[in-house]
């Protein structure tokens, strides 16, 4: 596919047009919106973003209190799932679960950011791993990836991140986006609130960006963890001003995923 965009000629023209009155460096034709899709290799056009045109397709987290590591049996289900056991893993602030690529801008190098093979991360037990059987056929996601969790903690406070992941016939899982939720905003961040230890409380991260063609043969996963660092500040767990904290506790943190507590990811898929 033709990977190659003149954001020069495109920048300079929106300038000659509205700042010089030059109509033909930016016609009125001129789409709304660009956007590349990553799997297919090509550029797209529409009038808005998210694109026109896409249904979501909700991914229910499933397994039976086994979704531990690339190892674990976490899995993506189209239907809901019945009841089942939740999901524990121990976050410890002191070793958080480091940074391997995805989007950033603004860390000044701290991170390397780009499409990097997160296995070496999936190995670990405090992540859990849940991925779709192969495809049988090409799915394109273009827009907002929403995700909902059901969650609770021994601790007060602590941060649960996701990932999406696109995973190659051959294992090799590359980072798509990420996020990261701090529960004590649950309600708003004007309104912090500490959590009550063991009380199950719904979660919503900011939603992932994103365009991407899963090929057939082709898994999609998300990892849920608690740490992603240093691209996120780490969440002590204490409740308290954690940029004026050096010392942490370890927190065991959940994922519920039964009946009346289903965590999920919604794709925005391209039809």
């Amino acid at each position: 596919g033709d990977t190659s965009f003149d954001v020069d000629g495109a920048v300079f023209g929106w300038f000659d047009r509205w700042l010089k009155g030059n109509k033909r460096a930016f016609p009125d034709s001129t789409p709304h919106v660009r956007y590349f899709a990553m799997g297919a290799n090509q550029w797209r056009s529409n009038e808005s973003w998210p694109p026109k045109g896409t249904k979501p397709l909700r991914l229910y987290l499933d397994s039976g209190g086994d979704a531990n590591s690339l190892n674990g049996g976490g899995r993506l289900l189209a239907v809901a799932p019945g009841n089942d056991t939740p999901d524990r893993f121990r976050y410890d602030p002191m070793n958080p679960v480091p940074t391997v690529g995805g989007g950033d801008c603004c860390n000044g190098g701290i991170v390397i950011p780009g499409a990097f093979d997160q296995r070496g991360v999936e190995i670990r037990d405090d992540v859990l791993v849940y991925s779709t059987e192969p495809l049988t056929e090409a799915i394109e996601v273009s827009g907002f990836v929403d995700t909902l969790l059901h969650v609770s903690s021994s601790a007060p406070d602590t941060d649960f991140a996701v990932k999406l992941v696109d995973v190659a016939p051959d294992g090799t899982a590359w980072i798509i986006g990420d996020t990261i939720f701090r529960a004590r905003y649950r309600d708003g961040f004007d309104k912090p609130a500490m959590m009550r230890p063991g009380e199950v409380y719904p979660i919503k991260p900011s939603p992932i960006a994103t365009s991407i063609r899963f090929g057939v043969g082709h898994r999609i996963r998300i990892e849920v963890t608690s740490s992603n660092f240093p691209k996120f500040v780490r969440n002590l767990n204490t409740g308290g001003p954690n940029e004026r904290e050096s010392k942490g506790v370890v927190a065991t943190n959940v994922v519920h995923h039964a009946p009346g507590r289903f965590s999920y990811v919604e794709l925005p898929v391209v039809r």
